[in-house]
């Protein structure tokens, strides 16, 4: 063997891929009910499952699309999908152990590469997220490896439209299994890259978050993700802090409104005027971070600067097109407007949103790395970052929600240390910090403070809306029960 030949095998043997592992009892007693499902539907064996969890956002948010680090960490709760290949058929079939989910067919696999899932009108069907993944694993998978036809079987228990990823956890899973059925070899790292790739297909423009912690989430360990190029590092949290997920009540898909794009393209044209202002080629810069490091300016710097070049008041198309001295064509073909004389966008207040939260990012990964502080001091302080995280995502980026509001001031009057939104907003889930000695009395008040008077909370089991959660495991692979 040549020595270039030995190298490529010795860099193929340090691939960081996905685990193949054998569950454990909880798992297995879901995996029994999926193959059952799957024998019920195709009268054949499942080869393999893969498991990806769905996250929360411990600090972080809205922020990983303009470049800026994030710390998640990977959940118990998640997506299971029982697959085989189908050799005698060329279709993708799919179904759902939950019956408020329709069985879908493609009759030929290898056009799902080429659909375009963002133009029917019918909005994000919960099958659009699985093509998804399979069009962003169709696109890296050499052809001659492709599997013909695969049949797949899904059961989640991710509370949908909660802000804890179930939609790019169902993202993430599809390009696993197609991955996996083909015996392609990617690494954690490219799963997440593609997968986030894939997600946009429906038409979110989403930072790639998701996709990150739900590959590389560790047991034990909430994670510091950076992007561009994708790398994770290990965040310890306090061992006396516990972190509660409560449901709003509300729900809310990104995918289903222009909300989130409308925050994604904010974030744009306030990077792209910031540069102009700053004397920078604005056409160059995409995310905040660009015009950050083309300006080699610390984040309290970029804060100021948006102070002093950004006005308080919304813009309108006409005048970004002034400011910039461009053309409605040139600025839909490099920023993505379309120019309407109604819109109007608030530049200032998303952009000092973000720095200011990627400096809580900063401080929060500091605050956990702190052994000369008592623990509740650290637990204190990663509390007030948290609310202080919430309160600018209510003020200056404007995604809470009137009820996310509530629950974050029920959570703090019920003992929290620190409360905020989690996921895109307008609805779905906060996330709260409480000393572990505390917790069952603080679930208990919440229940009772936030849910006891609301009539759609009497027919819940509220343990699966209000409920402790830790750092898991991240995507898996399971080849026998």
């Amino acid at each position: 063997m040549t020595q270039e030949q030995n190298g490529i095998k010795e860099m193929q043997q340090t691939v960081d891929t996905v685990s193949v592992l054998k569950p454990d009892e909880r798992q297995r007693s879901r995996l029994d009910v999926l193959a059952s499902h799957f024998r019920s539907r195709f009268n054949r064996e499942p080869s393999f499952f893969v498991r990806v969890p769905g996250r929360v956002n411990l600090i972080g948010e809205h922020i990983d699309y303009c470049g800026y680090s994030v710390c998640p960490m990977a959940i118990e709760q998640d997506i299971l999908v029982a697959v085989c290949k189908s050799e005698d058929d060329n279709a993708l079939q799919l179904t759902n152990v939950d019956d408020k989910y329709q069985d879908y067919r493609h009759d030929a696999l290898q056009e799902i590469r080429d659909l375009h899932l963002n133009e029917d009108g019918l909005g994000p069907t919960w099958h659009k997220y699985y093509l998804c993944g399979i069009k962003g694993a169709l696109e890296v998978i050499p052809e001659e490896k492709q599997p013909r036809g695969i049949l797949a079987a899904v059961w989640g228990n991710v509370p949908p439209n909660a802000g804890l990823s179930s939609s790019s956890a169902l993202v993430s899973a599809a390009l696993l299994a197609t991955v996996h059925a083909s015996q392609h070899t990617m690494s954690k790292e490219d799963m997440a890259t593609v997968s986030a790739r894939a997600e946009r297909y429906i038409g979110t423009q989403g930072g790639g978050m998701d996709q990150a912690i739900a590959f590389l989430g560790k047991t034990g360990s909430a994670k510091l993700i950076e992007f561009n190029p994708l790398r994770s590092y290990d965040v310890s949290l306090p061992e006396g802090a516990v972190f509660v997920i409560a449901h709003s009540l509300v729900d809310h898909n990104k995918a289903a409104t222009s909300d989130y794009n409308t925050r994604v393209l904010e974030c744009r044209l306030a990077a792209q005027i910031i540069a102009k202002k700053m004397g920078i080629d604005w056409h160059q810069v995409q995310k905040l971070i660009d015009v950050q490091e083309l300006l080699k300016k610390n984040l309290e710097d970029m804060s100021t600067i948006v102070m002093k070049e950004l006005h308080e008041e919304p813009y309108d198309c006409e005048e970004i097109n002034q400011i910039l001295e461009t053309t409605p064509e040139e600025l839909k073909s490099i920023s993505n407007v379309t120019y309407d004389p109604t819109r109007r966008l608030k530049l200032k207040q998303r952009a000092l949103h973000v720095f200011q939260e990627a400096e809580r990012v900063a401080a929060f990964q500091t605050v956990c790395q702190r052994k000369d502080m008592e623990e509740l001091a650290r637990m204190s302080q990663l509390g007030r970052l948290m609310s202080s995280s919430h309160s600018s995502l209510q003020n200056l980026y404007e995604c809470s929600h009137p009820r996310i509001d509530a629950l974050v001031t029920a959570a703090i009057d019920s003992g929290a240390l620190g409360a905020r939104l989690t996921g895109a907003g307008w609805g779905g889930c906060i996330i709260a910090i409480v000393s572990n000695e505390n917790v069952e009395e603080f679930v208990n008040r919440l229940k009772k403070e936030f849910y006891q008077n609301d009539e759609r909370a009497n027919s819940l089991n509220l343990s699966s809306y209000v409920f402790q959660t830790e750092p898991k495991q991240g995507a898996a692979i399971y080849c026998s029960l």
